[in-house]
């Protein structure tokens, strides 16, 4: 029975075994891990100011509210953009190429979101909403830009897995990492809006 390789002493060496999670998914999952708790002290200093904010009234008056309705439109984009990458994984684990086409309704999805969040930034700071108006200003857009640069950052990643898949070289194991990432961006947002929005 061979149990490995031999040695160029005539030692037998041990097999070595696949990890049971690919170093580039672990090292994903341990940098999600690391965002979810700055996003979780972001979450905690958002309510704290705002559970003490004067006379109980938040957000502060004076300042214009946030567009619940046209943001509800981009939250199911983004939900959306998570069931076609799961799609897209069915497909990439029958037939790489399958999943070409979700990939890149994944990827327009996350365009349209991120795009629809900027022009929603612009209408706002218009209206008055900026980081030093108010607190409820600065945590809006420290809390809702670091979700949007993880956004750009994911859809970069998202691209970068759809252009290796059209040229045939996107490993499973890269895909897994690049899912993780963008899971996490769209799991996190539905928490961000209820809380920021709502």
């Amino acid at each position: 029975m061979n149990n490995g390789p031999t040695s160029p002493s005539g030692t037998k060496q041990p097999s070595r075994k696949a990890p049971a999670i690919p170093s580039g998914v672990l090292a994903m999952i341990v940098f999600v891990a690391i965002e979810m708790m700055m996003f979780a002290g972001l979450i905690s200093a958002f309510i704290i100011t705002r559970e003490g904010a004067t006379g109980g009234i938040w957000p502060p008056p004076g300042q214009p509210r946030l567009p619940i309705e046209e943001t509800a439109i981009n939250t199911a984009a983004l939900l959306l953009s998570g069931a076609t990458l799961f799609w897209a994984e069915r497909n990439f684990r029958k037939a790489a190429a399958r999943a070409e086409w979700p990939l890149f309704i994944t990827l327009l999805l996350g365009v349209f979101f991120v795009g629809a969040q900027g022009r929603e930034w612009f209408a706002l700071i218009d209206q008055g909403l900026t980081l030093v108006s108010s607190a409820y200003g600065g945590f809006f857009y420290l809390i809702v830009g670091m979700h949007g640069i993880h956004a750009i950052a994911a859809l970069l990643a998202l691209a970068w897995a759809w252009v290796g898949l059209k040229r045939g070289r996107l490993k499973n194991t890269e895909f897994w990492a690049v899912q993780v990432f963008w899971y996490f961006v769209v799991g996190l947002w539905p928490l961000l809006y209820w809380l920021v929005y709502l």
